[in-house]
């Protein structure tokens, strides 16, 4: 299988990009990007402590300019952070280059993913149902507006999930 372009996950965190992009990256041959990771090894610091001392805007900055690198790369499967698709620029560059899968759970299926992580520095001290809820909404459209298809990862495998993401023909032999 050979990519036609980047294949970018979107959605929420928890949802299931990095799985799901590791497993699509072993099936197509494609390399995988984790972004957060990139801007980690990039920055020397973790993605918490960016925001801390930088504040979230210069987080933004730096996934705009790393999705930017991307146009020179080859086709490849990247797990993108959960909220890049706030800048519409963002969004614009990924369509150019490639296919936007959005990935889709429940509040609560999020939250049980993500309850015990403390490497998510939007829900640091706000680790709770409603305000996940709260969050997802107001991210909603984003998303959605983003999205060239959108795949439910709620009481599935990475395996089902992957196999409907190939199933919708975004890339070719």
């Amino acid at each position: 299988m050979k990519l036609n372009g980047h294949i970018f996950l979107i959605g929420f965190m928890g949802c299931g990009k990095s799985t799901n992009a590791a497993k699509l990256a072993e099936k197509t041959g494609a390399r995988q990007m984790e972004m957060d990771e990139e801007i980690v090894k990039d920055q020397h610091m973790a993605v918490s402590k960016i925001f801390e001392v930088y504040g979230e805007p210069c987080f933004r900055d730096l996934e705009t300019k790393l999705l930017k690198k991307l146009q020179d790369e080859p086709p490849m499967v990247v797990s993108c952070g959960g909220g890049l698709v706030l800048r519409e620029e963002n969004v614009r560059l990924m369509k150019k280059m490639g296919t936007i899968v959005l990935l889709t759970a429940s509040p609560q299926t999020i939250y049980e993913r993500v309850k015990n992580s403390t490497k998510r520095p939007i829900l640091n001290g706000n680790m709770n149902l409603a305000y996940i809820t709260e969050l997802m909404e107001k991210r909603r459209s984003y998303y959605e507006q983003a999205a060239d298809t959108v795949i439910s990862t709620d009481d599935k495998t990475a395996e089902a999930i992957c196999g409907e993401i190939l199933e919708k023909g975004i890339w070719k032999q």
